[in-house]
């Protein structure tokens, strides 16, 4: 490159044009260039731009390029050659750029004093002196704790750690936390206990080096599509699949291995499978004796689930159990990984250490194609949780009850020790505070409580009894549509930022197009709230990158170290896998080389595990499970996805998934009730799931929702709702509930592309499993 290249000049993330002569730092070859293919095709629109940058939705994080026209607009996507994805796209990542210029998009601030009033479109300075009037007059009746604040896991890193800044220091309240604890607090407790650190052991690329794979409660296929590709890769190379998953999704379907286990009764899975490599002399001793503490402890524990005892608790067959534990413990190298069904019960965190005392007793850590690790379910699902918006956490991961972390963070942000509130309670329990009105008002990020909390009618409880509630997004919620002020806010594409990915890979996205005139960044809102609230000093950021750089320092020295990272590295690299304590360090893709952790003596700390049954208890009234999960069109809350023409079209509603000795047939009404309420769903029979199990994809709000079925039990140490099972029953019915269509703002219709598929009464378009029915 030349000194007047423009790319090496500019000071910011410039678009990639199509002129293959022209490319930025890091490129490797001219696909990821953009660059026009060697036949001479040309791109359709002149003066098109293309502005590399990642998916928005889930924890794979995928490189794509985002199409700009002349006019500066987003109009359609491309895929990278990243090393994430390597061209690859799922459904949501094809459909994502639509929501950038959507009819939907929030462009004026909403208010309302009073839900009895309709919401209004107001300036936003009215907005904003309304909110910060409510914040005062609730905090100077009440005390700063009786207003609270939840964040996100789908914000770059750079808001989540203004989430937390923005609670402690300008509303001074300890209740402060984000929706990533409906999704990965309990793999971040087990990670914390046995390893000192939260995050997977192992990249992507290591999966291609294992000789067997074990995947449990992950439905690969739809939450994380493009990752089957590693998954894939390690099977075209002789790797063994093992799934562990009540439902016989598709990549159970090609495992070699798959046991249906029924749902809550994973840590006895485990610890059978465990007692079993002990029995057979599979663990490996050496690296016990040197590397790890309690294994004692746990090994006595083990020898209490006989494969005998756990097959009769887990509803499969005891010559499974013996034949995964020679499988997974006779291998050389051997990858455990799983996600939400492992993680969604009131003994998360126990699930999850079953699964790394497997993996350590067994020698598998540490080393290329051997290790552990957890899927993200957000896009932001890993670096959500490390900078200080969770209830316990400061950023860099600090724990807020420790002294010496506390008094770092203090010094950072110009604070006395005593300024800064203790911990905070769990998202969950916020509600139920709500309940009691220990809790009066609420602002919320990026989150949609009212479809993906649990137990829907104590959610609408707690939050019809809120004095004030506020909520940031850019289309409008259903939890949104309760509030008192909606502040409209910018798309991933109207912004830059960070993200850190299942890998705890660090990449950046970049601004593709200005926001729509009346829209600001939830940046610019927090910082004006804190501007108006008196802490001017302590939140003058003008844009995400300067956020980025106090993050990096308040991050230094911690196990959590972003120091090293930079934008401008990021833009040169396919990202950086944290810790990265300098800016010549290459980051840490595989951690535990040579056995050691982030325990101060280096170990890994074994934890012994006892399995119990699932919070909701089983009778003949009451005699089935209910699991809930994603499905590959959709998205959490589905405030985005149900937007989405394709996507809507592909998948219109949620279904109940029932096995065929129930006797209904593929679309047959079908009524779920737990201890909650009833719902009425279409039918999808098939054999791919347990007799004793059914379940429903949660994406869709009241009357079609999952979580008003859930129950709202806690796992005790991680504070996550147990999702995945809960008592319940199937009765014929008569009439299908109707699928509400998304909210609008005032002066809005609803998008006509989104109703006609909506209003579809049947299962999805695509056969779920053996013995499936397809629609006709």
């Amino acid at each position: 490159m030349t000194a007047t290249d423009p790319f090496k000049a500019a000071s910011r993330p410039v678009p990639v044009s199509i002129d293959p002569s022209i490319a930025p730092h890091g490129t490797r070859n001219f696909r990821d260039a953009g660059g026009i293919p060697a036949d001479q095709w040309h791109a359709d629109q002149t003066g098109e731009t293309l502005v590399p940058t990642h998916c928005c939705f889930c924890g794979v994080q995928c490189g794509m390029y985002l199409r700009v026209d002349k006019g500066g607009k987003v109009f359609g996507v491309e895929p990278r050659n990243h090393d994430i994805n390597r061209m690859r796209l799922c459904p949501k990542g094809i459909n994502a750029y639509q929501q950038v210029n959507h009819p939907d998009r929030l462009t004026a601030p909403l208010m309302r004093r009073s839900r009895d009033e309709e919401f209004r479109e107001v300036s936003w300075e009215e907005a904003l002196d309304f909110t910060v009037s409510e914040i005062r007059r609730i905090q100077d009746q009440h005390g700063n704790d009786a207003f609270g604040l939840l964040g996100g896991a789908s914000l770059y890193s750079e808001k989540t750690y203004l989430v937390g800044k923005f609670g402690r220091v300008a509303l001074k309240t300890r209740h402060v936390d984000y929706n990533g604890r409906l999704c990965m607090v309990s793999a971040a407790g087990a990670n914390k206990l046995s390893f000192g650190i939260d995050r997977a052991a192992n990249g992507f690329s290591d999966i291609l080096l294992t000789d067997c794979l074990l995947i449990a409660g992950s439905n690969v296929g739809e939450c994380f599509p493009v990752m089957t590709q590693y998954v894939w890769g390690a099977r075209d190379r002789g790797a063994t699949l093992i799934v562990v998953d009540p439902r016989e999704t598709a990549v159970a379907r090609t495992a070699d291995i798959h046991v249906a286990i029924k749902p809550g009764t994973d840590s006895a899975f485990f610890n059978a499978v465990l007692h079993v490599a002990v029995a057979e002399g599979l663990t490996d001793e050496a690296y016990l004796a040197a590397h790890t503490t309690g294994w004692d402890g746990v090994r006595a524990t083990v020898e209490a689930y006989p494969p005998a005892r756990s097959a009769d608790i887990c509803g499969v067959p005891e010559a499974q159990i013996i034949q995964v534990a020679r499988t997974f413990a006779g291998a050389d190298r051997a990858m455990a990984m799983h996600a939400r069904g492992v993680e969604h019960h009131s003994q998360g965190v126990e699930n999850c250490l079953s699964i790394i005392n497997l993996c350590v007793a067994t020698g598998n850590l540490g080393r290329p194609g051997a290790g552990y690790g957890t899927m993200t379910g957000q896009g932001n699902g890993q670096g959500g949780r490390e900078h200080g918006q969770k209830a316990d956490l400061l950023p860099g991961g600090r724990s807020i009850t420790n002294p010496e972390h506390r008094r770092q963070i203090c010094e950072i942000w110009g604070i006395e020790e005593s300024e800064l509130p203790p911990a905070g309670t769990s998202m969950m329990e916020m509600v139920w505070q709500m309940q009691r009105r220990e809790i009066r008002g609420l602002i919320g990020i990026c989150n949609n409580p009212f479809v993906s909390l649990p137990n829907y009618a104590t959610v609408k409880e707690g939050y019809d009894a809120l004095e004030f509630h506020a909520q940031f997004d850019f289309f409008l919620s259903e939890t949104a549509t309760n509030a008192h002020v909606v502040f409209p806010v910018t798309v991933w594409a109207e912004d830059e930022g960070v993200m850190a990915n299942t890998e705890a890979r660090v990449v950046k996205h970049n601004k593709a197009q200005e926001a729509p005139a009346g829209v600001r960044t939830d940046t610019w809102v927090m910082c004006e709230l804190a501007r108006r609230l008196g802490q001017e000093d302590k939140f003058d950021f003008a844009d995400s990158r300067e956020v980025f750089e106090e993050l990096r320092v308040a991050s230094a020295g911690t196990v959590n170290d972003y120091y090293g990272i930079t934008y401008e590295r990021l833009e040169e690299t396919c990202g950086i896998v944290w810790p990265c304590p300098s800016t010549d360090h290459p980051g840490t893709p595989r951690l535990f080389e040579g056995g050691r952790t982030y325990h101060p003596d280096g170990k890994v700390h074994m934890q012994v595990v006892e399995w119990h049954p699932p919070m909701d208890p089983y009778t003949e009234e009451f005699p089935l499970s209910l699991t809930t999960g994603r499905t590959v069109a959709h998205y959490l809350s589905g405030n985005q996805t149900r937007r989405l023409g394709g996507l809507v079209e592909q998948t219109p509603r949620p279904w109940v998934e029932v096995h065929p000795s129930h006797g209904f047939k593929n679309r047959d009404p079908v009524r779920v009730v737990t201890r909650r309420g009833s719902e009425t769903f279409p039918a999808l029979v098939t054999e791919a799931i347990r007799p004793d199990t059914m379940f429903i994809p949660y994406h869709w709000p009241v009357p079609t929702a999952a979580n008003a079925l859930t129950i709202d039990a806690l796992d005790p140490r991680s504070k996550i709702p147990e999702y995945k099972v809960c008592a319940a029953r199937i009765e014929a019915a008569t009439r299908i509930d109707e699928v509400p269509a998304p909210p609008t703002a005032p002066g809005h219709e609803a998008y006509p592309e989104t109703q006609v598929s909506r209003s579809d009464p049947l299962p999805p378009t695509a056969p779920q499993g053996r013995g499936t029915a397809e629609r006709g």
